[in-house]
């Protein structure tokens, strides 16, 4: 592993309250399922068409009120793997 990422990933996982190895298997976890959701969005549009333009934008006001609710609830992420 480059030094420069090691030292990255030691920071992320300190200032998270996680060990080294919690941190990547954390962050592994969210790859893998933004890859699934993509993967998912991908089969979607070839069985059913494009997203349109009004769609995409719906997408992004729920997603923009859902993170405010999210931030106004003090939810808060995982400490741990």
């Amino acid at each position: 592993m480059p030094p420069e990422l090691d030292q990255k990933i030691e920071a992320a996982a300190e200032e998270a309250g996680m060990t080294y190895s919690g941190w990547l298997a954390s962050t592994a976890r969210k790859e893998f399922l933004i890859q699934a959701g993509l993967e998912a969005v991908a089969h979607f549009e070839r069985e059913h068409g494009a997203f349109t333009a009004e769609e995409l934008a719906d997408a992004e006001r729920w997603t923009d009120d859902a993170l405010k609710r999210a931030k106004r609830s003090g939810g808060r992420q995982r400490r741990s793997a």
